[in-house]
């Protein structure tokens, strides 16, 4: 399982990427930035969708002074913004004419409670409903992109919480951990459906989710100070960002990937190692709470897919 005969998967097998296109949201730093780097180099054309401009441009000079010969391009992003989300995807596609690879991996982790512009809890915002919409509005690209993929990422955490449909923003109680659980599960739960759904309308773009184990990323600046003081030790049991991203390389770019695959170090409880096709919780697996998240995250995105 995400080996190549016995070897553990690397870049290294995967086909040639030229005249391939690629989005990477949240590609200015962290596990973003590591993926984007690897696709850049292995030829893919990558557009760095991210919130901040300034720091996409430092980005995509970092991926240039790595693979000179690259197309990297910047555009702004804010996944926790519907407005920025429907700019984006329109630009998007007056400029490009396909779409091999969407990778919604940006993401925030256990912040102080905050709702979005548009009255999210900020994490389902971010990480789920802002790459719900992003996804649903690309579609029509990716569908006419012969062997398209979408890849999701996921979190160790999707087993923390369930979908609270009964207070999905927490406004009756923030709790973090639950609320950063609920929008992980959330975001694997959709990757399977969409694959169904993918499936059903005959499209053979592929949907798969992907999760990078323990990471020592900024995704950690929200932690208590305790924890945070103990990060110098954090590289004794959590991987680089550059680890990581391997489970979403391995998602995007593996030759033995099928719609549905979930993907995810192989050590450790997963939380770091090379990467392999692993199992989610009885809970993402539900159907039927899929569906109705489908239609729940459609009524407030705004976004209806029609091809899917």
């Amino acid at each position: 399982r995400g080996a190549v005969g016995l070897e553990p998967w690397t870049i290294d097998q995967a086909p040639p990427q030229a005249g391939r296109l690629a989005v990477v949201t949240g590609a200015n730093i962290g596990l973003g930035l590591e993926t984007a780097k690897a696709l850049a180099g292995a030829g893919c054309a990558v557009v760095l969708a991210c919130r901040n401009p300034a720091k996409a441009e430092a980005a995509k000079a970092q991926i240039l002074a790595q693979h000179p010969k690259a197309s990297v391009e910047c555009m702004a992003l804010d996944l926790s913004s519907l407005r920025s989300v429907r700019s984006f995807a329109q630009t998007f596609a007056q400029r490009h004419q396909r779409l091999d690879l969407l990778i919604n991996n940006a993401g925030i982790m256990m912040p102080p409670y905050a709702l979005s512009e548009d009255g999210f809890e900020s994490q389902l915002a971010a990480n789920y409903l802002g790459h719900f919409a992003l996804t649903g509005l690309l579609l029509p690209l990716l569908t006419a992109t012969p062997g398209a993929r979408i890849v999701s990422l996921s979190s160790l955490a999707h087993k923390w919480s369930p979908i609270q449909f009964d207070d999905l923003q927490f406004k009756k109680g923030y709790d973090k951990r639950l609320a950063y659980g609920q929008s992980k599960l959330a975001c694997l739960m959709f990757a399977y459906e969409l694959q169904r759904r993918l499936s059903q309308a005959g499209h053979d773009t592929v949907s798969v989710a992907a999760h990078p184990g323990v990471s020592a990323t900024n995704l950690f600046q929200h932690l208590p100070k305790v924890v945070q003081v103990f990060a110098p030790l954090t590289s004794l049991v959590f991987q680089s960002a550059e680890g990581g991203a391997q489970p979403s390389l391995y998602a995007a770019l593996g030759t033995d990937i099928q719609g549905g695959d979930y993907c995810g170090p192989h050590a450790m409880g997963e939380m770091r190692g090379h990467p392999i096709k692993v199992g989610s919780n009885r809970r993402s697996r539900d159907t039927a709470t899929a569906a109705k998240l489908w239609t729940v995250s459609e009524d407030l995105s705004g976004v209806r897919y029609l091809s899917a």
